[in-house]
């Protein structure tokens, strides 16, 4: 287990070379523009290599059997930009690789602390001649296009030749993995060579993609401290540049080799390629100027001012303290608030889902960020405001009004080839509204809701307006649709799509009130706003009185039930094991749907109808989707149940330290790790802010003994810590005349910022038996170990 600073780091050793791509994931560093994957330096042996920007993509045509209209044709892929990662070594001829030779020490560790990677290796050649290797990796938070590497070898116990040699490369070679459907495409030598360069032991490589029209520059500059008795060459081709130094060494020396990189993308038609290799080249000179010291330096800085808002403290379970503050780096190096950049489903840790942009971002990740860092959340949905034009045109090709958001995207149009579980998932359109919703309630952000919110609202509003239909009884439905719940698609009324959509509604509604000339400029009249009160006001909420429970959607209580008895273990996930067909016309929840909308939209369902919708629910939810694990968490937190909410809370938060669904190799599973904060926040916490009122109703699981977390409302840092015994509230950023209303299980206080406000924690109702999960699905019961001991 993790003891005190150790919940800073994680660590992989020799004993991991198993687990590569697990690790190049879980190590991978980002700043929201550029993204290395946590490959090792040398390059091999690896599963998975990746050097990303957010954006830079290919596209690649989409073929049907029969084609369709409005199907999409082209799906954009995201590609990996010229790897300045590299240093590869040799050692008396032979490359250090640790599949060969003797490794007598090998260890990384991840610092999320100072934001680095490093890395000790103690390696002996098989012809027997021994090295030391230190390497420090980083991506700057603070400067935008810069990340580099500092790369130490000396010799353990004898003279050795040693050549170091550090790599520029373009069109590194990706594996292809068919075994799964939601692997990425890979597309070999995506990047055309445009222009090159070297200067002294400097270098700068452009190139072009060819159907996106995209172009990379690279630059990297370099800095060496070696023996006198070394020597440097370099060699440029229009893939590769390759600074190499090479000497011997004598015990007490080293060779150190500084590599400072510079990423820009643009347009073909934007940024010439000269002048972008000069934009690059001018940050890598400027990078080396500053030193890799004053790198570090920084990168500290920006983490411990990010981590005065973003750390939670948990007492209770040292390796879920540790996997809080993992899932927190990953969402605080996942975006940047200098530039509208939007937040793709893996980061910029991988390619799976092709590197695309989901619905996951504004349902899972811009909930935490916009109470940790609303820079981050902001420039996300400006991002989603950029894009309006294709989701306009979109959905004008679809014959529906407003704007139809893409369901998986990198370039703002639509890339999901799969029309059940793509175009109709229109619910996206909400998940962006309900987003801006709570951006501007949590920060009070106006300018941002003229400048870009009240479009968002207003054109999603359009699309539920038209697309919804008016039943004889005076109801509105929205019928054809497929919401959270992968295993169930087309369907009538989905209850998650029909409350956000009436939240959407009503939402663009009160802003173009709020806001007439916006209101204007987008063509908005009072009888348009009257038009969506009333379809919000008369959304229809599918509910089976026989059963006592609210419908995933219209007939879903109905429908056969799943034949777990018949199941077998490894016949999980589903979707591998099973048609669709079968799936769709059954009983069985891949993630929360229902649950989802409990907790989304609070103020719909009674206590009562909670309780017994999540009891319904978790007995035919099998969370086939790591999305599924902290919805599910979080209502039965709220509900009384727990133990299960701590088991569920466990399984979120672990799900890439522990690869739980087998996909971590792929990229780290964002959504599931904002999960994990959402867990501590909304579950633990009883956070809900539906209603643009911050309300508290905390509840502890008997394993956590102090729980203490931040976020930020109008402006203020509020630290929130709980005891069994007692929630205190306080700002302690705050002058005296500050302050912030909040509830505290249904007691209206006023927090300023001269005294911490204390109250008790009522007894958690008793909520009866827990509920079953389906045969074989219950999650590790965590809640019954003693988690407290020593590593």
């Amino acid at each position: 287990m993790p003891q005190g600073d150790e919940s800073w780091r994680i660590r992989r050793t020799a004993a991991d070379m198993d687990r590569l791509g697990e690790t190049e994931s879980i190590f991978a560093l980002g700043n929201g523009w550029v993204g290395w994957r946590g490959t090792l330096d040398e390059g091999e042996p690896y599963e998975m290599p990746g050097t990303y920007l957010n954006g830079f993509h290919e596209q690649r045509e989409l073929s049907y059997p029969e084609d369709g209209y409005a199907f999409p044709e082209h799906s954009d892929t995201v590609i990996s930009a010229p790897n300045a990662a590299l240093v590869r070594l040799w050692v008396g001829g032979e490359p250090l690789d640790l599949r060969t030779g003797t490794v007598r020490r090998h260890e990384r560790v991840l610092d999320l602390r100072a934001g680095v990677v490093r890395r000790e290796t103690e390696w002996i050649s098989p012809g027997g001649r021994g090295v030391r290797v230190r390497s420090t990796r980083l991506v700057s938070l603070p400067r935008r296009p810069v990340a580099a590497v500092d790369y130490q070898v000396e010799p353990l116990d004898s003279p050795v030749e040693v050549r170091v040699s550090a790599d520029l490369l373009a069109n590194e070679r990706v594996p292809e993995r068919a075994d799964d459907p939601r692997a990425a495409s890979v597309i070999h030598d995506p990047l055309t060579a445009e222009t090159g360069r070297r200067d002294g032991t400097d270098g700068v490589l452009v190139h072009r993609t060819e159907r996106s029209a995209q172009r990379v520059a690279v630059a990297v500059a370099h800095r060496v401290d070696a023996p006198g008795t070394a020597a440097t060459d370099t060699e440029l081709t229009p893939d590769r540049f390759r600074l190499a130094v090479t000497g011997p060494l004598r015990p007490g020396e080293r060779i150190r080799v500084t590599k400072f990189a510079a990423y820009e993308c643009a347009h073909v038609d934007g940024t010439p390629a000269g002048e972008l290799a000069d934009l690059v080249v001018a940050e890598a000179d400027a990078a080396r100027a500053e030193g890799f010291a004053a790198l570090l330096d920084a990168q500290r800085a920006a983490l411990d001012a990010a981590w005065a808002t973003a750390d939670v403290e948990l007492d209770g379970d040292p390796e879920l303290q540790q996997a809080l503050r993992f899932a927190v780096f990953h969402l605080l190096q996942s975006g940047r608030a200098d530039g509208d950049r939007t937040i793709p489903a893996k980061g910029l840790t991988g390619n799976g889902y092709d590197g695309h942009v989901l619905w996951d971002t504004e349902g899972y990740v811009l909930p935490v960020l916009t109470y940790l860092a609303p820079g981050l959340a902001r420039s996300a949905l400006r991002w989603r405001h950029a894009h309006l034009p294709e989701a306009r045109e979109r959905a004008a090709e679809l014959r529906l009004a407003g704007a139809t958001f893409p369901w998986r995207t990198l370039g703002g149009r639509e890339c999901s080839a799969y029309w059940p579980a793509g175009s109709a998932g229109l619910h996206v359109n909400a998940d962006i509204a309900d987003a801006v919703l709570r951006h501007v309630a949590a920060t009070g952000d106006e300018d941002f809701l003229a400048e870009c919110g009240v479009d968002l609202l207003v054109e999603t509003a359009r699309l539920w307006h038209r697309y919804g239909h008016w039943s004889d009884t005076g109801t509105f439905h929205l019928t054809g649709l497929t919401g959270p719940d992968e295993y169930s698609a087309l369907v009538d009324d989905n209850l998650f799509t029909n409350l956000m959509a009436r939240r959407n509604l009503r939402g663009a509604a009160d802003a173009a009130e709020r806001l007439p000339e916006a209101a204007a400029r987008l063509g908005v009249d009072p009888a348009e706003i009257a038009g969506w009160r009333a379809a919000a006001d008369a959304v229809h909420v599918p509910y089976d009185g026989k059963r006592g429970v609210h419908q995933q959607s219209a007939g879903f209580t109905e429908q056969p039930e799943w034949d777990f008895a018949n199941t077998r273990a490894d016949d999980y996930p589903l979707l591998l094991h099973f048609p669709y067909l079968e799936l769709y016309r059954r009983q069985v929840v891949k993630q929360a749907d229902l649950v989802l909308a409990m907790l989304r939209c609070p103020g719909e369902f009674t206590a009562d109808e909670k309780a017994r919708n999540f009891a319904y629910y978790e007995a035919r939810t099998v969370r086939d989707s790591s999305l599924s694990a902290s919805a599910q968490a979080i209502l039965a937190a709220e509900v009384g149940h727990l133990d299960l909410a701590y088991d569920l809370f466990a399984e979120t938060a672990l799900q890439d330290l522990e690869d739980l669904g087998d996909k971590t190799a792929d990229g780290l599973h964002l959504a599931s790790l904002a999960g994990a904060w959402l867990v501590v926040a909304q579950g633990f916490g009883g956070l809900r802010d539906d209603r643009g009122v911050l309300s508290f109703d905390p509840r502890l699981p008997r394993r956590i003994t102090r729980l203490a977390f931040h976020l930020r409302w109008h402006g203020h840092r509020l630290r929130v810590t709980l005891t069994p015994d007692a929630a205190r509230y306080e700002l302690p950023d705050a002058s005296p005349a500050d302050a912030v209303e909040l509830w505290h299980h249904g007691e209206r206080l006023r927090v300023t910022g001269d005294a911490p406000v204390t109250r008790p924690m009522p007894p958690v109702p008793d909520a009866g038996p827990e509920p079953p999960s389906p045969p074989g699905r219950r999650p590790h019961r965590r809640s019954q170990e003693d988690v407290g001991g020593a590593g």
